[in-house]
């Protein structure tokens, strides 16, 4: 039997490297944890998982196809949840990065039905920010 405990990590197709690194690292605090430029890929640490970035015209990412876009996405989304989760603090940081936020919504996730928050990166990936589950009753 199979036992999945967590994501390990994603790999998002990119047309541009630099840009999404600033937005990554930057913006929601990632580190580079690993880069290999001769195929095309940077590993970002993203608390106890990965987030992979490979460029479109890279030796991996030729093998993916068109590159993202309105019409041609990788992913749909991805969920990272992050503690603490002030929504306000949150929104103020986000807003002063030059990026905005959805609505705060109750949504459910890998611990159950919590506060999340919607956003996208430079080149259109939708990413939620999830805060804790809701306390039993509320």
């Amino acid at each position: 039997m199979i036992r999945i405990r967590e994501i390990d990590h994603l790999v998002l197709r990119v047309r541009d490297l630099e840009r999404m690194l600033r937005f990554y690292c930057d913006v929601l605090g990632c580190t580079v944890e690993r880069r290999d430029d001769g195929l095309g890929l940077v590993q970002l640490r993203a608390g106890r998982s990965l987030i992979d970035l490979v460029t479109v015209e890279g030796e991996l990412g030729r093998t993916g196809g068109a590159a993202p876009g309105a019409t041609a996405r990788n992913l749909d989304h991805f969920c990272v949840r992050i503690d603490p989760f002030d929504p306000g603090a949150i929104r103020t940081y986000l807003a002063r990065q030059g990026v905005a936020a959805g609505e705060l919504a109750s949504r459910y996730g890998a611990e159950g039905a919590g506060p999340s928050l919607y956003l996208a990166d430079p080149e259109g990936n939708t990413v939620e920010l999830k805060g804790p589950p809701a306390a039993a009753g509320a």
